[in-house]
């Protein structure tokens, strides 16, 4: 069995639609990290977003955990014209545009941004490669918030709108499993 221990960056603070941009974490809860860092397996590999606010995450909880290299693919989902722009902001332009997009999340896309469809292949196709170098182990996938909503919908079987209504908190821990098949052990749990 291949355990896929994702955990979302710790909190940039910003209240506006992060995606690519490259803003930093907020690692200052020491001890909230120290706790996470101690309930992950010690015995996995870790990687990460190539985004600093994963990335950073990722080697704050390392703890001597084999660390390879970040992976591009982990990304958030790219907002385009959105990007740190904020709800309000996207409402006063492209009321309708946002409305579907959050609403009816697959193949509709910010203005040059990807859309929940581009997303889940991008990042699937990096859990594949994942899956295929690191078979039967357990790996700690630092990453975002659509991304890991991404999975458990493929892992769960169920549509993007009932993927985007689970919670996914900073520095919380979502595991996914492969054994022949997806399976769902934990969501959003809280270290």
């Amino acid at each position: 069995m291949t355990r896929f221990w994702w955990v979302r960056h710790a909190p940039t603070h910003s209240n506006a639609m992060v995606g690519w941009s490259d803003v930093p974490a907020d690692l200052s809860d020491s001890a909230r990290i120290m706790r996470l860092s101690a309930f992950l397996p010690t015995q996995a590999v870790i990687v990460s977003s190539d985004l600093a606010r994963a990335s950073a995450t990722a080697d704050a909880i390392a703890a001597g955990r084999t660390r390879i290299p970040d992976d591009s693919g982990l990304r958030e989902f790219h907002f385009g014209e959105w990007e740190l722009r904020r709800h309000s902001e996207i409402m006063a332009t492209d009321p309708q545009l946002l409305t579907e997009y959050l609403e009816f999340p697959g193949d509709i896309r910010a203005p040059h941004g990807e859309s929940w469809n581009e997303a889940a292949t991008r990042v699937s196709r990096s859990v594949d490669r994942l899956l295929s170098a690191h078979s039967g182990a357990d790996i700690i996938m630092v990453s975002h918030f659509g991304a890991i909503l991404t999975q458990i919908q493929r892992a769960l079987g169920i549509t993007a709108s009932e993927a985007c209504s689970r919670r996914i908190d900073n520095l919380s821990v979502t595991r996914i499993e492969w054994d022949g098949k997806w399976s769902v052990s934990g969501i959003n749990h809280l270290a």
